[in-house]
């Protein structure tokens, strides 16, 4: 007979699941679905297998760690296991009550060290370089991206660019006999070997969300022995899929509104640059985030791009400011790279809502280190100061608020 406890463990698993999906799938594929390269239906196709694979490979190393290696499985009670997943949910609540997506794997881990130093059970060993990979990833996609903005992101924009497309890339010919699909006359070959590059760095972040994510989900009740392995992670891609199609699109509608100044190169390598992030890892079996990882990025993309008007030496050189501007800023990203007369690719937003160029431009050159001009690369501001400030503070607050209500409540009970 199936306890009460359980069936309660099981729909706050399938909540938490049905959340991650969510928000996962508008991260993942929100680029191809504002530029029309594929359907919210067919995102959310992709995301449910990539996730799964994730999950079912990579994600069961995390599932491990986070099932029996923070804490013992003797710690996970049933009345435990739900109580971790409860404050993982509650943290979500929190974040999602404020619009700023919050650090599911952050909050999962919380909640569970709650129940270790509530029992004295507590793995600090792992714990350690669980927070060290928590600090070192975000420094790494900051590094990353900063390198890229610098020497790399400007070349690759002056030779890639993205058509706006008024109908989906991929069209159901009706006018034969037998139906039959086709690729949209619009689109030239450049545009369709860069829309299966979109929708491939699309599939892989949804690989590398179910590696790290499914065990946010089903892991206390796997070190529980609810379920097994296998088990829980049907269970959990399950949960994340039915997010994916339904929750999440409301995100991916209103992809536009969320990252209109992110031009689309700059969102498929922070995206790459994320998930690798993540996929590494996890393969390591630590839970981290993709949020923060990729949001570093961005920020060190756009450092990267906007230090191009000064050499190394003269930025060594702490009496030298570059003058006839603003200070450097991650503003960059939003601005033309070169000339007035060759406007950067449009962006995220720019596509969804059916603005961008009508032909390519030609590929312009691009300037040496040190010889472009600051104000040329500030545009609209990408981040607005109170809004980051608010994101940052949730990333803390969220498993803040996992680890202290999980230890009272577990001291008290346990």
């Amino acid at each position: 007979m199936v306890s009460g406890v359980l069936v309660v463990g099981l729909a706050v698993a399938v909540f938490v699941g049905f959340n991650i999906g969510g928000s996962s799938t508008g991260v993942a594929f929100g680029p191809a679905v504002g530029s029309k390269l594929v359907r919210k239906f067919t995102a959310g196709v992709l995301f449910s297998v990539f996730a799964f694979l994730g999950a079912w490979t990579v994600g069961r190393n995390v599932i491990d760690t986070m099932s029996k290696g923070i804490v013992p499985v003797t710690d996970f009670s049933p009345t435990a296991a739900v109580g971790v997943l409860f404050f993982t949910g509650l943290a979500l609540l929190v974040s999602n009550l404020y619009g700023v997506p919050a650090s599911t794997s952050m909050t999962a881990v919380g909640a569970i060290v709650g129940l270790g130093l509530a029992t004295g059970n507590l793995n600090r060993a792992l714990m350690f370089t669980i927070v060290s990979a928590w600090i070192v990833a975000p420094l790494v996609g900051f590094a990353a991206g900063a390198v890229i903005g610098r020497y790399v992101y400007p070349r690759l924009e002056s030779r890639l660019a993205f058509t706006r497309l008024d109908r989906h890339l991929v069209q159901l010919d009706r006018s034969g006999r037998i139906p039959r699909f086709r690729i949209n006359s619009k689109a030239s070959a450049r545009d369709v070997g860069g829309s299966f590059l979109v929708v491939a760095i699309a599939c892989y972040m949804g690989f590398s969300a179910g590696a790290s994510n499914a065990a946010n989900a089903v892991a206390p009740l796997i070190g529980e022995g609810s379920l097994g392995v296998d088990q829980g992670v049907v269970l959990a891609a399950a949960a994340i899929s039915l997010g994916g199609f339904t929750i999440a699109r409301r995100t991916l509608a209103t992809i536009g509104d969320g990252i209109t100044d992110l031009p689309i190169l700059a969102a498929l390598i922070v995206s790459t640059v994320g998930a690798t992030i993540i996929t590494v890892l996890s393969y390591f079996g630590i839970p981290a985030s993709l949020a923060v990882s990729t949001t570093c990025c961005i920020i060190g993309l756009g450092w990267g791009r906007a230090s191009r008007v000064m050499s190394l030496a003269d930025m060594a050189d702490p009496t030298l400011e570059p003058t006839g501007g603003p200070s450097l800023s991650a503003d960059a990203l939003a601005a033309a790279s070169t000339s007035e007369d060759a406007p950067a690719g449009p962006t995220v937003g720019d596509l969804a809502e059916g603005k961008g160029p009508e032909d390519l431009p030609t590929a312009p050159d691009v300037p040496k280190i040190g010889d472009e001009d600051i104000e040329d690369l500030t545009a609209e501001e990408l981040f607005d100061p109170a809004a980051t400030s608010r994101i940052l503070f949730l990333w803390v607050l969220t498993p803040t608020i996992s680890v202290v209500f999980s230890y009272v409540l577990f001291a008290l009970l346990l």
